[in-house]
This record gives C-alpha cells, sequence and structure tokens, in this order.
C-alpha cells in the first residue's frame, strides 16, 4: 500500500475564508499543532505578499519541526520579468523554507483573457519559475491552477503547462479543482489520464526522480473531499487540504476528514494510530484560534459526529456500538454521546447515569422518574439534548449528589445610555461559597451578560484562582419560546463554553432574558468547577 503525504494549507488557503484571520504568533502555535498531528507539508503562507506572513517565515526559522517540512507559498514569475528578477520568487527563497510551492495557469482561458499573453510565454514563464527555485535548492511543488477546468476545454495545452512545470525540476504537481465545480467520477479519469500520460512520456528526461502527483480542491459542490479520495484513487500521492476545511467561499477540503478515509477506511498508512487521536484536538485548537464556532455536524471530530439521541439507537448501541456507529470514535479523538430530550427512553438515562459515575439506587429516583421530569421541564422551555452541562447538574441534584462551588446571594446589573453615546453595562454581584458570604464583586462588560460573566469571574477567581482563566464562551443563543405574549415572553438562553479540552453546553429559561441567561453562566461555570474537583486539581486561596 502506498504512501499518502499529507499537505496542509489551513495557513496560507484557509485564511482566505471569510472572518478567518490569523496573526503570526496563531500561526506558529497552529503550525505547532500540525507537526504533532504528523503533517508532511505545513504551507506557511505567501512571504511575497504581505508582512504578516514574512514575520511568521522569520519566527519560524527557530523552530524545530519533526515531522513537518515548511513550505513558502508564491506565483509564477510575472510576465516581462526574468524569473531572478522576480521580487515574489526571491521572498521564497529568502525565507528560510526549503519547500516552495508555486501556482500557475493551466486554463487556456486565463492565459488569453485574464494574463492576456501567448499561450507559449505561460509555458516559459512556469519553466523558468520551476527552474530558478530548484536551482536554489528548493524542494519545488507547482500547483496547476484550475487544471479540471482547463483539462475539460483543452487537454493538450493543459498537459502542455505540466509538462513545462516537470522539465524545470518540480518534484509535486498539484492538480487544481480551484473553482470546486468538478465530479468525482470526473477528476478520477483525469488524474488518471494525467499519470497515464506522463508514465509513457518520452520527452521527460528518465535521470531524474519520478514526479508525484498531488490534487488540491475546493468545495464549492460539496464534493471536496469526494474529490480528493478520487485522485487518490487515480493514484495521487500527495493531498492537500484544511484542517475544518476553512477557506475561499465554500471552503477546501477537510483534512479532518479525510485522513480518518484514507487511514481508516482505505489503509493508507498517512498518520500513526497515535497521532489519528489527536484530531479532533487539533480541529477544536484551529477553530478557537480561528474564533470560529466549532462546527458539531462536522464528521469524526465534530461534537454530534457519535451522538444518539433516539431511545431504540441508544439501547442498540448499548448492546453493540457497531450497531449505530461505523467506527471507533475514540480512534479521532472523540467519544460517543447520548442525548437527553422528550424522546428519551429509560435507555438512554440509564446510559447517562453510568456515563457520570452517579447512582440512582440510594435515593429511590429511577429512570422513569427522570425521564418524567425531563419531559415536564422541556414542556417548559428547556432543550437538554443541547445542553449537557445542565443536564449533569439536574440529574445530581435530583439525586442529591450534587456540590454547589457558589450559591447567588444577589446581582444587580445597570445599563447606562447616553445620548451621544453607545450603552454601558455594569454587574454587581455577591456570592457564597461554602456557606462563606464572599465580597461583593464589581465588573463592567460589552453588555448586561458581558458584565455578568466578568463579575462573577472575578468573584470566583477570589476563591479559586486562576481555575476559571482557560474557560470562554464560545456561543450564545437567545430563542422567543411563544411570542404571543410579545416582550413578556418566555425565553431560553444556551451557552456552549469551552476549555483548552472540552466543549460543553448549559441552558436557562425564564421570562427576563437576563435570568435565562444567569441560570446558564452560572450553569457553565458550576460545570467547570466541579468538574476539577473531582479530577482533584482544584485548589482554593
Amino acid at each position: 500500500m502506498k504512501s499518502i503525504l499529507l499537505y496542509d494549507t489551513t495557513l496560507r488557503d484557509g485564511t482566505q475564508g471569510e472572518q478567518i484571520a490569523f496573526t503570526a504568533t496563531d500561526k506558529l502555535k497552529i503550525s505547532q499543532k500540525l507537526d504533532e498531528l504528523g503533517i508532511h507539508y505545513i504551507e506557511g503562507g505567501w512571504p511575497g505578499s504581505n508582512v504578516k506572513d514574512r514575520e511568521f517565515f522569520e519566527a519560524a526559522r527557530n523552530e524545530h519541526f519533526r515531522n513537518a517540512k515548511l513550505t513558502a507559498f508564491g506565483a509564477t514569475h510575472r510576465y516581462g520579468i526574468r524569473a531572478e528578477n522576480d521580487g515574489n520568487l526571491n521572498a521564497i527563497i529568502s525565507c528560510g523554507a526549503k519547500v516552495a510551492t508555486i501556482f500557475g495557469k493551466t486554463w487556456d482561458l486565463h492565459v488569453e483573457k485574464i494574463l492576456r499573453i501567448r499561450p507559449e510565454d505561460n509555458l516559459d514563464i512556469i519553466r523558468e519559475s520551476v527552474e530558478y527555485l530548484k536551482q536554489n535548492g528548493l524542494e519545488v511543488h507547482y500547483d496547476a491552477e484550475h487544471f479540471f477546468d482547463g483539462y475539460r476545454e483543452n487537454p493538450n495545452y493543459a498537459i502542455a503547462t505540466l509538462t513545462a512545470a516537470i522539465t524545470g525540476g518540480a518534484d509535486f504537481i498539484g492538480l487544481c479543482d480551484t473553482n470546486g465545480g468538478s465530479l468525482p467520477h470526473d477528476v478520477e479519469a483525469m488524474v488518471k489520464d494525467v499519470i497515464a500520460h506522463f508514465s509513457l512520456a518520452e520527452n521527460i528526461s528518465s535521470n531524474r526522480p519520478p514526479v508525484g502527483f498531488g490534487i488540491h480542491t475546493h468545495n464549492d459542490s460539496g464534493l471536496a473531499v469526494a474529490n480528493t479520495i478520487a485522485a487518490v484513487r487515480a493514484g495521487a500521492v500527495l493531498v492537500q487540504g484544511t484542517i475544518n476545511g476553512y477557506g475561499e467561499r465554500c471552503g477546501n477540503a477537510d483534512l479532518t476528514s479525510i485522513i480518518p478515509i484514507l487511514k481508516l477506511k482505505m489503509g493508507y498508512p498517512c498518520i500513526s494510530d497515535e497521532n489519528l487521536t489527536k484530531l479532533q484536538n487539533v480541529s477544536l485548537f484551529v477553530s478557537e484560534t480561528a474564533n470560529m464556532t466549532p462546527l458539531n455536524s462536522r464528521p469524526f471530530v465534530g461534537k454530534s459526529a457519535f451522538a444518539h439521541k433516539g431511545g431504540i439507537h441508544v439501547n442498540a448501541i448499548s448492546k453493540d456500538a457497531r450497531s449505530y456507529e461505523h467506527m471507533d470514535p475514540r480512534l479521532v479523538g472523540n467519544r460517543q454521546r447520548v442525548l437527553i430530550s422528550d424522546m428519551s427512553g429509560k435507555s438512554n438515562i440509564d446510559y447517562k447515569i453510568k456515563e457520570l459515575g452517579l447512582s440512582l439506587e440510594a435515593d429511590g429516583i429511577d429512570a422513569g422518574k427522570i425521564v418524567a421530569q425531563i419531559k415536564q421541564l422541556e414542556k417548559e422551555g428547556y432543550q437538554f439534548d443541547d445542553a449537557d452541562g445542565t443536564f449533569q447538574i439536574m440529574i445530581e441534584k435530583l439525586t442529591h449528589q450534587f456540590k454547589s462551588m457558589f450559591d447567588l446571594d444577589s446581582f444587580r446589573v445597570i445599563i447606562e445610555k447616553n445620548k451621544n453615546e453607545s450603552c454601558h453595562s455594569h454587574a454587581i454581584i455577591k456570592i457564597s461559597v461554602d456557606g462563606e458570604v464572599q465580597d461583593i464583586t464589581v465588573a463592567e462588560g460589552h453588555g448586561p451578560v458581558s458584565a455578568l460573566d466578568n463579575a462573577l469571574r472575578k468573584a470566583l477567581n477570589k476563591v479559586y484562582p486562576k481555575a476559571l482563566d482557560p474557560v470562554h464562551l464560545v456561543d450564545f443563543k437567545v430563542r422567543v419560546l411563544d411570542g404571543r405574549d410579545g416582550t413578556g415572553a418566555k425565553v431560553r438562553v444556551l451557552i456552549e463554553s469551552r476549555d483548552a479540552g472540552s466543549i460543553w453546553s448549559t441552558i436557562g429559561v425564564s421570562e427576563d432574558v437576563i435570568e435565562a441567561s444567569w441560570q446558564a453562566l452560572a450553569d457553565s461555570f458550576q460545570h467547570k468547577l466541579s468538574r476539577l474537583e473531582k479530577e482533584q486539581v482544584l485548589k482554593k486561596s
């Protein structure tokens, strides 16, 4: 079985996605995570295009990557300028990376209508650019931009552009579905054609190592992962993609899906078993660094990827997980989850009680009574399938196993609005810990909930120093449950919180949005502090 090389372009192509931006420091941290995952190539950015990427490559000079080769990105030299005088190519050479990836025009439409140069001049530009980088000691990857569109319309010219890159000395050729409009069966057929052509070509020097072909796909038709797999089936040996599929327009091929498919479904030894278990952690780390809410339904690594709600499903997986799961979630660092809702049966409750390490027998409360309580609470507006933190607290309270890490004495939120200024929010809070009243704490925030959050953190930090520093809110949702009562309607607030290694959700329901927000916020901190105490790492001042 051939090995597949993994090429990550999160730090370059991924940043072209909307609302995604990384500082040079962010890029360095992500590159370290990618190296630990076992990625073979990390495309750090385009040193010829912006200062931030140059800062990253400068900082990366002092990094030692155990698995990955750092790669610099750029374009072929400009028309009318010799390769050795092109600032973009020289920026790649001087940045310190040992690998260069440059893209050039493969589709004659771009050559004639965008560049507006002769087709033969484009071939010279490709060959000369690759040749110049090779002369400076770099491993060179040539990305054939719009390859599949170009090959579909003018296969002879598309092949000629690849020939120019190979003649210049390219080590790898990346076949790019830049517009993301190709279909898997077309991709597989075209990649087969290309590899067969160059296997038989007589015009390529036989005294050099054979060129490797790679695949770079975009997700505009929702097929980036499928097209990548199709290319591998056809003989591609290098796979490009981004963590979480971040990228321009609809994104790039998602490596968090591609890697487990290659390794677990197709048997390609692309990374080690140990490194595969880090996949979910890397996905969460990149989403956190990008300040993007994690997609729960993301295959393999999403929070909901192995979640079960229906009682029949839960009953089945309790006997044999394979009955409703296509793989062991632990292989990618994920876990099996059972959701609780008004659809739940006793199997769901029994599973969750066992998972939480709780006991029912001593309190005379059985799973049936808990199901009835859940159905009543959901009738009132609660939704436990998306609030695991609040559910655990509720079960512990019902079974008299809950230990409150703090209790509210009172809070007051003040919102001030002046004529020509934006609103200012201040929160005043008083809590008790182990029956001892703490000092009144005051904090401000960007809104009333933010002010409450800051005040509660400030108060708890006096008792549990730094315990809540890693915790931050990643999602805040407010839902009006029945709009017929207008501004007096009951609302549901859902808060999703996370720390370095986990995500949890809590919920609050009230006619007052601040009260509902407080319930969800307090449950979030109760959940975190309780977990730390059970892990015996919580220290009081």
